[in-house]
């Protein structure tokens, strides 16, 4: 007797819904808005400071939230009284610049590639330098250069600014330094390279990205610095604009327009570093990272 089979039928599948997408698409809205909110938290006293300084004739309690007519005579009082200590800081900067990249990439060289006894605590101990406060160092510099005869003047200013740089430097550049393939330095040394060839010549163009952050955040360092800048002179021979911002205030209390355009112009070309080298600083932060 012949059997009938009933034939099955699977059930389709349920269509997908689209409810994974609105939920997603929602979170990133609100990352994004997150992320605005904390940016316009961030940016606001940048555009108070530059909303006052166009507004120089106002007092620190009537300055408007947009300028009602455009004032730039706080930038020209400004120009006028702090330039040549905005030109002061930039040569400061500049020169403690060149002190701790000249330090800093020999010393990152060395405990990258070499076998060295202690390395990594002399690296821990780069980092420990960070963590003392900066009143301290410079207590402790002004009795060394007044032996020296290095208190108001612009190398001993120097030095003391590149040393804010150089253990960061050193972190920053070691870790670069350490992934580059042994290789390519044994090659250059069967082709007939010495050591400080190899280095100038291999290493420090394979490390421009480490170079440049490394320079870059030392600009800053010695732009921003006020401690050393007020404790090592006692003079305005050689005055930078953060301790002439700093006598501004107390000279000028009544004219914070003025006040705040020399605020403005001393953060413009930390700004424009920042904007041309970042790029730079991305690829020199993360290119230790990965060997």
């Amino acid at each position: 007797m012949a059997t009938t089979h009933t034939p099955t039928h699977t059930p389709a599948p349920a269509p997908v819904t689209g409810g994974r997408a609105p939920a997603a698409q929602g979170r990133r809205w609100m990352s994004t808005a997150l992320a605005a909110a904390v940016l316009l938290v961030m940016l606001f006293p940048l555009f108070w400071m530059l909303n006052t300084a166009l507004q120089p004739d106002a007092g620190l309690v009537e300055v408007g939230w947009v300028p009602t007519r455009l004032d730039l005579s706080g930038f020209t009082d400004a120009i006028a009284d702090q330039g040549v200590n905005l030109l002061t800081s930039l040569a400061v900067a500049l020169g403690a610049v060149v002190i701790c990249l000249a330090v800093a990439a020999p010393a990152a060289y060395g405990l990258a590639q070499f076998r060295l006894p202690g390395a990594r605590s002399v690296v821990f101990g780069t980092l420990i330098t960070q963590m003392v406060p900066g009143i301290v160092i410079a207590n402790a510099l002004y009795s060394a250069y007044v032996s020296l005869g290095l208190v108001n003047s612009y190398a001993g200013l120097m030095l003391a600014d590149a040393s804010l740089g150089i253990p960061f430097a050193i972190v920053l550049m070691r870790a670069f330094m350490v992934s580059i393939p042994r290789e390519v330095i044994e090659a250059a040394e069967v082709d007939g390279a010495g050591r400080i060839r190899t280095f100038v010549q291999v290493v420090l163009p394979m490390s421009r990205n480490s170079l440049i952050t490394a320079g870059l955040f030392a600009f800053l360092f010695a732009w921003s610095d006020f401690v050393f800048a007020l404790t090592l002179n006692t003079t305005d021979d050689v005055k930078p604009v953060t301790l002439g911002i700093y006598q501004y205030i107390g000279a000028h209390v009544g004219d914070w327009g003025s006040v705040m355009a020399a605020s403005v112009l001393s953060a413009v070309p930390a700004a424009v570093l920042l904007v041309l080298a970042q790029k730079y600083i991305a690829a020199g932060i993360t290119g230790g990272s990965v060997k």
